[in-house]
């Protein structure tokens, strides 16, 4: 598999989440430079370049990261702390996509330095709609950082 100009890296263990988001943002347009990611883990491997992604060009940033909170082997905040500490990828946008309304979540992704937090709406029409708006304006209308 090809990872160049990969635009959104989102990172998902639920297979039903990441189905229903997928299809959204395939609908938007936003699904030909899409990888998805099942857990953390992969997540740091893909974005380091290491492990099965050691042949990545480890110049080529995604432009957008979609983050769950909750997975196994390595924790969204996990995830999110080492993005955020890292030189090259700190500028990176960080999307945490959870089904966690909790207020500590919130105020510590947003602390940790989580672009955005929303919360995955139950109804689909909902939930295709803040997809389809994540990828309008992370995507299209916001600038990178320099």
């Amino acid at each position: 598999m090809s990872y160049h100009n990969v635009e959104i890296l989102f990172v998902e263990d639920s297979q039903d989440d990441a189905a229903l988001t997928i299809r959204a943002l395939n609908k938007s347009g936003f699904n030909n430079k899409l990888h998805h990611v099942v857990n953390g883990a992969e997540a740091l491997d893909f974005l380091f370049c290491r492990g099965n992604y050691i042949g990545r060009n480890p110049l080529e940033f995604p432009k957008l990261v979609l983050l769950d909170l909750k997975m196994p082997k390595v924790s969204g905040l996990q995830v999110l702390e080492k993005i955020k500490a890292d030189p090259n990828l700190k500028s990176l946008p960080v999307v945490m996509l959870t089904s966690s309304n909790e207020g500590p979540d919130i105020e510590q992704c947003f602390a940790m330095g989580a672009n955005s937090y929303i919360v995955k709406p139950v109804d689909s029409d909902n939930f295709f709609q803040a997809v389809k708006q994540i990828g309008l304006y992370w995507i299209d209308l916001s600038q990178p950082a320099l």
